[in-house]
C-alpha cells in the first residue's frame, strides 16, 4: 500500500474530525466513564486490528485511550490507516 500525499491526507481528515495528524501518523483520544470502559474498548480494537492485520499504537490512561496509526511498511499514512480508524470510531467509544 502506498503512502498518501499530504493533500490526500488533508482531504481525508475532513471526514475524520476527531483524528489529528502528528507527523507520519494519525491519532485520536477516546474517553470513557471509567477504566473498565477503556479496557472493553481496547478489546474491541484488538479484534478489529487482528481482522485487518493492522495494529495501532495504544496508550491507556485510566478512562482515556489514545490510538496512533501509521503504516510502517509504507513509511507513513495510507488508506489502511483511515480504514481502521473508521472501524475504531464505530466501536462504541464516547467522544
Amino acid at each position: 500500500m502506498e503512502k498518501l500525499t499530504q493533500e490526500q491526507i488533508d482531504e481525508k481528515l475532513v471526514d475524520f474530525p476527531e483524528w489529528t495528524q502528528i507527523g507520519d501518523t494519525i491519532q485520536r483520544t477516546f474517553r470513557f466513564d471509567d477504566f473498565l470502559g477503556s479496557m472493553a474498548f481496547i478489546s474491541r480494537v484488538a479484534d478489529l486490528a487482528e481482522e485487518q492485520q493492522h495494529h495501532p499504537d495504544i496508550l491507556i490512561r485510566y478512562n482515556k485511550v489514545t490510538l496512533t496509526l501509521s503504516t510502517h511498511d509504507a513509511g507513513g499514512i495510507t488508506e489502511r490507516d483511515f480504514t481502521l480508524s473508521r472501524a475504531m470510531d464505530s466501536c462504541g467509544a464516547v467522544a
